[in-house]
């Protein structure tokens, strides 16, 4: 494994209420820090894999907490630039069987939200980097931020830095006046990897998987085939495309599994039944950092690669909060086919 990871994006301070609480019931909140990309650095670090973690936080105590939250998990936090009013907010309330969870945000003008593209040296931040990843919610947040994420993808291909992307789509972004494919379309071009799921693949890139129902509750890999070749057809430059699978039997129950195409071979991942499920939020990204901790440990067994991020994806379902917290041998022992529970003494 050769050169470090930068993610780029948006961390947040997530207030959420405790013991699977209403907004309307709750008197207090949990506090974590939580954010797509910020997330997947979480997850490569507690792997083992040097990673830089990009973005703007205010020069407060929260801006400070918030730095200290992320190097308590290994990641490098000296390149975050520091100026701007505020950071980021967001609600989260816990759903529980048929209830579902609900999200508020607020996170308008927020430092990053409102960076200059001179706040990021992008020949600076890039030196010694093998890998950039970042998410289709930061270029959702404004125009400016779609701007310097353009920039930053175009200097990495120029690198020969490997560029991956989760395509995120978010319904409560997109408030600028601008399309997600009008945006995306041009950010993706620069990308050798990228991933999302059934709404992303429909919302960011207008390709719709035939014959499929996330609502009940069972998975069919092969359905989403068409999805991933069609993908890899209009963005050739993409190398390897990935589809997350969630069938939802309820809020608590869920089953999970993952495509991954290279242009000739769709990879099919294993299922796993999740329940109960603890904490949803972060699933994606823990996939996507066990997907790139896999294509760089195992290279072309690209089976094993899937298989490793299915498993940790798997995992952080049971964790709370937003980071995935889990080892490296922790995931190959359920990919083992260990899914005991039992206590390890």
């Amino acid at each position: 494994m050769s050169g470090k990871v930068v993610t780029f994006g948006e961390i947040m301070l997530r207030l959420t209420p405790p013991n699977f609480k209403r907004f309307i019931q709750t008197h207090s909140f949990d506090v974590i820090y939580g954010g797509g990309e910020a997330n997947v650095a979480v997850s490569l670090a507690n792997y083992g894999v040097l990673v830089d973690y990009i973005t703007k936080l205010p020069n407060n105590e929260i801006g400070d907490s918030c730095i200290q939250f992320l190097r308590q998990f290994g990641v490098n936090t000296k390149n975050i630039v520091r100026g701007g009013n505020r950071i980021g907010i967001y609600y989260l309330e816990m759903g529980s069987s048929i209830r579902p969870s609900k999200v508020i945000y607020d996170r308008a003008n927020s430092a990053i939200s409102e960076a200059d593209p001179k706040d990021f040296n992008w020949d600076k931040l890039f030196e010694g980097a093998s890998w950039f990843h970042w998410t289709g919610i930061t270029p959702a947040i404004s125009q400016n931020l779609a701007n310097i994420c353009l920039e930053a993808v175009k200097v990495a291909k120029e690198k020969k830095i490997t560029v991956s992307c989760d395509l995120n789509y978010r319904s409560k972004l997109w408030k600028y006046g601008k399309e997600p494919k009008d945006i995306m379309t041009g950010l993706v071009k620069f990308c050798d990897v990228a991933i999302g799921n059934e709404e992303d693949a429909e919302k960011v890139l207008n390709i719709k998987a035939p014959d499929t129902d996330i609502t009940s509750g069972k998975i069919i890999a092969e359905n989403y085939r068409y999805v991933v070749e069609e993908i890899v057809k209009q963005y050739p430059n993409l190398k390897k495309v990935a589809i997350t699978l969630r069938g939802s039997i309820s809020a608590s129950h869920n089953i999970w599994s993952a495509v991954l195409y290279d242009g000739k071979k769709m990879y099919i991942g294993p299922q796993y039944e999740i329940t109960p499920i603890v904490d949803r939020v972060g699933g994606g990204d823990s996939f996507m950092g066990g997907l790139i901790y896999g294509l760089l440990t195992y290279r072309e067994d690209l089976q094993t690669a899937l298989n490793f991020a299915v498993a940790a994806s798997c995992l952080k379902h049971t964790i709370s909060g937003d980071f995935n917290l889990v080892s490296v041998d922790e995931v190959l022992k359920l990919m083992g086919g260990d899914t005991s529970g039992r206590v390890s003494r």
